[in-house]
């Protein structure tokens, strides 16, 4: 019997991806560990590979095909024995081809069945929209006359008939009119309508971006974050000069070996260390409990095109700075290369955002569920300051922000373990004794 290939959960967290490349055709001929497609998760596009042997049947899902949930049948394998006429119906029918765009695919049949004539509005005004548009709202009993349209000269097209909901028509002023009180509350928790939105825009230039899975798994966990998460933000100031001038001395040391240690290396390991210190902050929310780690698995955030990974050093407190920093070189070229596994970017208690780089000198960052807090980094700015003499000084001063959740780490916590941070940078050698 055809064994049906359904679309895999490559990660503990993935609902869908995108079938971005098949490696196979049909006909093929495959044996277990052989990869078959690259598929898209919301983090890394990974390789998936056949479990059994046989031949590709058909092809069920056109490479390219996005928010393709798990579980569903993406090809058909026939086993030793069987022909394509073994296959019937099963996984449903072949792929299109994957150069045909989906406006393109529906555009035969549009013609074939003939798109509903194009309606007017009440004024006698006629209705622009797009064939596609007018038979897909035929088929969710929807009226055109209802739908503001967001293509050019207030076209109707496809993404405005699929956004709206159905109802009849005449019903909505009655529904409203009978419960004006709760309307405000409505409009308060309501969904974005795109339409609406592209409507405002629509005698201005302007590309649209589809979402992918990243920037959809990044606008979801980061609303979640902010909407269920008690922030609460603590600032300190730390001094570099020490710091500085001890990373000088190691990297004139490390530079026969390839080594080049950043200030970024030396604040993963200060707050690696600073869990240690203050191990009831090593905590992350687990719904109905805390769940305090003994390791200390920092998070650092990876900007790359489209998105960020936050990859996740275990067991930071235990490695070196020259581990710490060949690690996070390695991970940080995954990540930009959207190579690494699920098990390198999940996990962990803490965070750390450094905009530094960039010249940014303080900012608030968004904690990362199920992180107990995360660290945001600013630059090292010259600036005045009064030394332990009295005396008026220029110093290096770095500005950090931790984002606390109040669940998990109150104030008074959450300043013991700013303080131990701030404490193990300004006195790098006394971190590392």
């Amino acid at each position: 019997m055809p064994v049906e290939i359904q679309m895999p959960a490559l990660s503990p967290t993935m609902e869908e991806g995108t079938l971005a490349k098949w490696l196979v055709k049909e006909g093929d001929t495959v044996s277990s560990g052989d990869v078959l497609a690259e598929i898209e998760t919301d983090k890394a596009t990974m390789e998936f590979e056949a479990v059994d042997e046989g031949v590709i049947g058909r092809i069920v899902v056109a490479e390219g095909t996005a928010e393709v949930k798990v579980g569903t049948v993406i090809a058909v394998l026939l086993e030793e024995g069987e022909t394509a006429d073994d296959l019937g119906a099963t996984g449903g029918p072949k792929a299109p081809p994957p150069s045909e765009p989906k406006e393109t695919q529906a555009a035969p049949e549009a013609e074939i069945k003939a798109a509903p004539p194009a309606p007017e509005r009440s004024d006698g005004e006629r209705i622009f929209a797009s064939p596609l548009a007018r038979r897909i709202a035929q088929q969710k009993g929807l009226d055109l006359s209802q739908i503001k349209g967001s293509g050019p000269r207030g076209r109707i097209v496809k993404a405005d008939v699929e956004s709206a909901t159905a109802a009849p028509a005449a019903a909505k002023p009655a529904a409203a009119a009978a419960t004006p009180a709760v309307a405000p509350a409505k409009a308060a928790t309501a969904p974005v309508d795109p339409s609406s939105v592209a409507a405002l825009y629509a005698d201005r230039a302007y590309t649209e971006v589809p979402l992918d899975g990243m920037r959809r798994t990044i606008a979801a966990r980061l609303t979640e974050a902010k909407q269920t998460i008690p922030h609460f933000y603590l600032r300190r100031d730390i001094t570099l000069d020490a710091l500085m001038a001890f990373r000088a001395q190691l990297n004139e040391q490390l530079a026969p070996r390839g080594v080049k240690l950043s200030v970024n290396d030396f604040i993963i390991k200060a707050c690696a260390v600073a869990l240690q210190q203050v191990p009831k902050a090593n905590a992350v929310w687990a719904g109905d409990r805390i769940l305090q780690l003994t390791p200390s698995d920092v998070a650092v955030a990876v900007a790359i095109e489209g998105g960020l990974f936050t990859p996740v050093l275990r067991d930071a407190h235990q490695k070196t700075l020259s581990a710490l920093s060949g690690e996070m070189k390695d991970l940080a070229t995954r990540a930009r290369d959207r190579k690494l596994a699920p098990s390198e970017y999940q996990g962990g208690s803490f965070a750390i955002s450094n905009l530094g780089m960039f010249g940014i000198e303080n900012f608030d960052a968004v904690i990362n569920p199920p992180h107990g807090a995360i660290l945001a980094v600013g630059a090292g700015v010259k600036k005045p300051v009064v030394n332990a003499d009295g005396a008026l000084a220029v110093a290096t001063v770095m500005s950090v922000t931790l984002s606390v959740d109040h669940r998990v780490i109150d104030g008074a916590l959450g300043a013991e373990l700013l303080a131990a941070i701030k404490d193990n940078l300004e006195n790098p050698l006394a971190m590392l004794a």
